[in-house]
């Protein structure tokens, strides 16, 4: 049902074949660094070459993991021809679909509705698919917002599998350019469509009525229909809440078909307990589906993430459900693709690089790293099992029927064995010593999910699915039990099982748990995005959204599961290790960045430079190594099919992001983890510009983060000011050795222009704030300059002293 799709040799080898030389010529390049140092200006060439030195051991981490790039082709009728016959019951796998959401006064509750309302239509069968909506805010809004959307999916869900329509969105259907309809042979369709869009536009105006009345909350707290206080007034200490709204019995569109299930989900908080953020709710999103529907299959999205592609959960099956490679699969990783950006993408919001480069070369070893949203899991993986990879992995455990040989399965040593009662007979072994080891083994498991033995029995369930005497009433009330508070505790949630926690980045973590015991994970890239959702496209936005990844980064770099030293056990294959070693300190590559970037304005002003005077063989080397740079990103960018201006941009946000976020990162999460300093950077929104598509793009939000990027711009700029003019007063022989200076100087000044133009706005003038601290570094600089005076020693070269005609 899938296949790899081998990158031409054509492509590939040129490739490894420049890393390789490229490899040879860093090492020639920093042996020639090292041993020529530079007297008059020793500590900058140290710097500058310990800066280098950090710099080729990342581009090691970041290159090798992408050595064999790999691209999958899936084949959905072969899927169908197996599992989902015509005129016959389906046999496809059920699946369990995640939305989280938090607050809905910062992610708009119609934009929830269309990513539930795109589930609820997907072409997958409707008794398979279950869509939980997990409310961690707690928030009436959105339990409202999702009833209102419940009953405009009855309307919804007929009228695009009639017609088959993509995206199944409303918002982003109907807000498409070109008109579909004008296309379609059948008159009737334009009526549908019309009037459609006409109970989408009365949906729209009940959710924006909803929102607008949650703005103005009572002091009592909110009341629901029936007069009762809303039971999550308090977003920190409230019960667990649990309202099926559509159901496989009981929820039908305007013709009388099935709808999917859908589930509104806000978890128990209580001020004395852990929440674990995100990582909690998708945990206790987990359990409660367990308990209610017991998908085989898992996937989550984020509340902003729509689905494109109605057929990208058949897009999953052709690996999940794949006979073979199915057992060894923990997750398929579907990449990001975003609406609402900018033409130029100017702050790198597409991740472009990352999703069709670096994540392509991890699908060809052990699997891509898991991004958080648009990813399909093995049950069987977030329960902390390890796979079946080959024979040798099934070990015969319990006792053997000796008139039928039956045997019970095991997983490997560092796993609960799986078995039921029913492995057990009473006439092969001692009814005392049967019920001793099965109290032992109830309590193991107790001890690794929790006391719920309804959700412990839904484990055994490796096809998914719930016993057909389940009292919906009992297991109602049971799914309120695991999603308590206190449910976790002393057990291995959080730890073993589940969204591992201890990192606001709980996905790298999460995805690093299940390579480490084995499991593989497939990249899909199917031709129609399979999710689009929405990227923070303002500057400071963007930096604080990266900050946030970085400081998840740190937190695993400086926790007991960091890839340098956990899980040696040769499941995870080194390529892949070195990987996720590059996914989690790539932060503190911030610091020699930085100071690299403010060498240029040291150089120019003190008339100093961290290289000697350049000989041929030098120079040699020099334009070797720049040829050979460049040769590796045109050949990367060839067999990826990336443009030259997505990688680019990728270039220049990784300085933007470096020399802000990254940084702020790093000592935050020193802080965080060591002195138990939680430091939060928060944005202050200002006003913007109406009726412009990109507003949120030209906003200026302040924020401590564009100190940093700021102060390098300056200090460039007045060192090539000041180089030019000492250029120029000196005369002709100075220009010679001011080249290379300046040109250090224009490439940080080129990588950090998208960000100038992020502090110029579209008015193109630079905000007040940035003004003063413009002024305030310069003039320390200026104070600096005079007490230093660099070229002193330049200008007065005279041992005696200075007379009428110094």
């Amino acid at each position: 049902m899938s296949r790899v799709v081998p990158i031409s040799s054509n492509h590939l080898t040129p490739y490894r074949l420049v890393i390789i030389i490229r490899l040879i010529i860093l090492g020639f390049f920093l042996q020639y660094r090292c041993t020529h140092p530079v007297k008059d200006a020793y500590p900058l060439w140290l710097i500058s070459v310990i800066c280098e030195v950090w710099f080729a051991l990342s581009w090691l981490l970041d290159q090798f993991p992408k050595w064999s790039p790999v691209n999958r082709k899936t084949y959905i009728d072969r899927l169908t021809m197996r599992y989902d016959r015509i005129g016959e019951p389906s046999q496809l796998a059920p699946i369990d679909v995640f939305v989280s959401t938090v607050d809905p006064l910062k992610e708009p509750p119609i934009i929830t509705a269309n990513t539930v309302l795109s589930i609820l239509s997907v072409d997958y069968p409707v008794d398979k698919v279950s869509c939980y909506v997990s409310d961690d805010g707690s928030s009436m809004l959105t339990f409202e917002s999702i009833s209102e959307t419940a009953e405009f999916a009855r309307i919804w869900v007929p009228f695009c599998k009639k017609h088959d329509i993509e995206p199944r969105a409303p918002e982003f259907y109907f807000n498409q350019k070109m008109l579909f309809y004008k296309e379609m042979t059948k008159p009737s369709f334009v009526k549908e469509y019309r009037a459609m869009k006409r109970e989408y536009e009365e949906f729209k105006v009940r959710i924006n009525a909803l929102v607008a009345k949650a703005q103005n909350a009572p002091e009592a707290g909110w009341k629901m229909h029936d007069g009762n206080p809303w039971p999550g007034n308090n977003h920190r200490d409230h019960p667990g809440m649990i309202q099926v709204f559509l159901g496989h019995t009981g929820g039908v569109d305007i013709n009388g078909n099935e709808l999917p299930r859908l589930v509104y989900v806000s978890r128990e908080k209580r001020p004395a307990f852990p929440h674990h953020k995100k990582a909690g709710a998708m945990n206790a999103l987990v359990r409660v589906s367990a308990v209610l529907t017991n998908g085989a299959f898992l996937l989550n999205v984020d509340c902003d993430h729509y689905f494109n592609n109605s057929k990208c959960l058949k897009e999953a099956m052709c690996f999940m459900m794949d006979p073979v490679l199915g057992k060894k699969i923990c997750f398929v990783q579907f990449p990001q693709r975003f609406d609402g950006i900018d033409l130029h993408d100017r702050y790198a919001n597409r991740n472009i690089v990352f999703f069709d480069i670096n994540l392509k070369g991890l699908d060809g070893i052990q699997g891509p790293v898991y991004v958080g949203t648009g990813s399909c899991f093995n049950r069987q993986a977030l329960y902390g099992y390890d796979p079946v990879l080959t024979e040798e992995d099934l070990e015969p455990c319990g006792y053997q029927n000796q008139d039928d040989n039956r045997m019970a399965i095991q997983l490997r040593d560092s796993t609960v064995p799986i078995f039921s009662s029913e492995d057990v007979y009473e006439d092969d072994i001692i009814e005392g010593y049967v019920d001793e080891t099965s109290h032992m083994y109830e309590k193991n498991l107790e001890k690794r999910f929790g006391q719920s033995s309804v959700f412990i029995e839904a484990t055994f369930m490796e096809q998914g699915g719930i016993p057909p005497p389940a009292d919906p009433a009992i297991l109602l009330k049971e799914a309120i039990h695991v999603i308590s508070c206190g449910y976790e505790e002393k057990t291995q949630w959080g730890k073993e099982i589940g969204w591992i926690y201890g990192s606001v980045t709980e996905d790298i973590l999460t995805g690093f748990k299940m390579h480490s015991r084995g499991w593989i994970s497939t990249y899909c890239m199917p031709t129609r995005p399979a999710f689009k959702g929405s990227a923070p496209i303002n500057l400071s936005d963007r930096l604080n959204q990266v900050l946030r990844w970085a400081l998840g980064s740190i937190e695993i770099l400086l926790s007991r599961h960091c890839p340098i030293w956990y899980g040696y056990d040769g499941k995870l294959k080194l390529l892949q290790r070195l990987a996720y070693i590059n996914t989690i300190i790539y932060p503190i590559t911030s610091i020699p960045l930085i100071a690299y970037c403010i060498l240029p304005a040291i150089c120019l002003l003190t008339g100093k430079f961290i290289v000697p005077e350049i000989s041929n063989y030098a120079s040699t080397w020099f334009i070797l190594l720049f040829v050979s740079i460049f040769a590796t990103g045109i050949l990367e960018l060839r067999w990826s099919g990336v443009s030259i201006e997505d990688w680019w941009r990728n270039e220049q946000f990784w300085v933007i992001g470096g020399t802000s976020a990254h940084l702020f990162a790093v000592f935050q999460g020193i802080m965080k983890v060591v002195a138990g300093i939680n430091t939060n950077f928060t944005v202050t929104s200002k006003a913007s510009e109406e009726g412009d598509d990109f507003v949120e793009l030209y906003m200026f939000k302040w924020t401590s983060l564009l100190i940093l990027p700021t102060t390098i711009l300056v200090m460039n700029l007045v060192g090539i000011v000041t180089g030019i003019s000492f250029a120029v007063t000196s005369g002709y022989p100075s220009w010679g050795p001011l080249f290379g200076k300046l040109l250090f100087a224009t490439w940080v000044i080129l990588h950090l222009y998208p960000f100038l133009k992020g502090l110029m706005g579209r008015k193109g003038r630079m905000p007040t704030m940035v003004i003063v601290w413009s002024i305030l570094i310069s003039s320390i600089f200026s104070l600096l300059w005079v007490r230093i005076d660099p070229f002193s020693s330049k200008l007065m070269n005279t041992k005696g002293p200075c007379g009428v005609d110094c």
